[in-house]
């Protein structure tokens, strides 16, 4: 597939993240900040906070990581921005992943605002990430990744690989529900819901018509493209509802895209076409490695895989995601009936 960048709308913030550092606490444009908040052991190493100015305080959209370098970075960012943690009214988070809500109960605490959440995601906080209720969810996906075909030796670590970083959300259940299509009611905004499931089944992106924005959260970003896999707390077809979510956000007019990582820019409709020809690209690729092999475990397609680096040298959490992802596609395969799943312990995938 052809490469194509986008253009960023501060080269200094793009030039930073590619050069493996954190990008400067920034004023976009009047009333509006963008905030970048450390994320620990990660490559991702920064959310991009943004911060929009109200009568009398701010909303935030996401939040960053439940750990002190995180909060303190994020209240140094509002400093600049003029504003203190208790200025803080309300924080819309985009999803749960622990990156954009992990810092929002503390932010809450601090402040008494409200927590904002797609009610698709909120139904999932419990079991996600209450002590009492996680021990059930990670045996759901030790059961999936053994009926992926996850060899038996590393079952167990895959399957409770994220609770490395379970420390890093402090558990808030969410204030405000927000449905697909409403209009967010900040004084000065005419910012507005839209529903983007796939990254996760609640995610939300916001756009602001008359400026011309969107949040686009991890839906669309301008280098990487976000897992979307099938999992314990995901639909049954992510990747369907992902490109039908991207379809969606094509058509908005919006002349910037503001997303969690990495940096802004500008084509939109470009960068949608893009991911949609990629993932177009790993559906033929998958397609094809079933029809070389006849049989074969989801854990096997995706150790024959392209990636980013050789499979050997990918840590245990990124070949669990890795392999979610491959199901996802092998899903949406299966209801087009390009391929055909062989029920078993372990399911095997077929063409048809």
């Amino acid at each position: 597939m052809a490469k194509f960048a986008v253009t960023p709308s501060n080269p200094a913030q793009r030039d930073a993240w590619a050069g493996g550092t954190i990008p400067d606490v920034e004023r976009i444009r009047p009333g509006l900040w963008s905030v970048p908040v450390p994320i620990p052991i990660n490559p991702l190493r920064y959310v991009l906070v943004y911060v929009l100015e109200l009568p009398g305080g701010v909303a935030i959209v996401d939040a960053g990581w439940n750990t002190d370098e995180a909060y303190d970075a994020l209240v140094a960012g509002l400093g600049v921005a003029g504003y203190a943690i208790i200025d803080v009214k309300g924080v819309l988070v985009t999803h749960i992943h622990p990156d954009h809500y992990g810092l929002a109960g503390r932010i809450r605490e601090m402040s008494g605002a409200w927590i904002a959440l797609h009610p698709a995601d909120a139904r999932l906080v419990r079991e996600r990430y209450d002590d009492g209720a996680i021990d059930s969810l990670v045996e759901r996906e030790r059961a999936l990744l053994a009926r992926c075909g996850v060899p038996a030796l590393t079952l167990d670590e895959l399957a409770g690989a994220s609770m490395m970083i379970r420390h890093m959300v402090s558990m808030a259940r969410p204030d405000r529900l927000v449905e697909d299509g409403e209009e967010l009611g900040l004084p000065g905004w005419d910012l507005r819901a839209v529903w983007t499931p796939g990254h996760s089944p609640g995610h939300l992106c916001f756009v602001s018509p008359s400026r011309r924005l969107l949040f686009s959260g991890d839906h669309v970003l301008a280098k990487i493209t976000p897992i979307v896999a099938v999992h314990p707390q995901s639909g049954p077809n992510p990747l369907a509802d992902y490109l039908d979510a991207l379809a969606a956000v094509r058509k908005l007019d919006v002349e910037e895209v503001l997303p969690a990582h990495e940096y802004r820019f500008l084509e939109l409709a470009e960068r949608v076409d893009y991911v949609m020809a990629h993932h177009d690209e790993r559906l033929a690729e998958i397609e094809r490695v079933v029809g070389a092999l006849d049989g074969v475990t989801c854990w096997a397609v995706a150790t024959r895989l392209t990636w980013s680096r050789p499979w050997e040298t990918i840590p245990p959490f990124m070949r669990r995601a890795a392999n979610n992802e491959t199901l996802a596609h092998l899903v949406w395969l299966e209801a087009r009936g390009r391929v055909r799943k062989v029920v078993g312990e372990p399911e095997l995938w077929r063409l048809p």
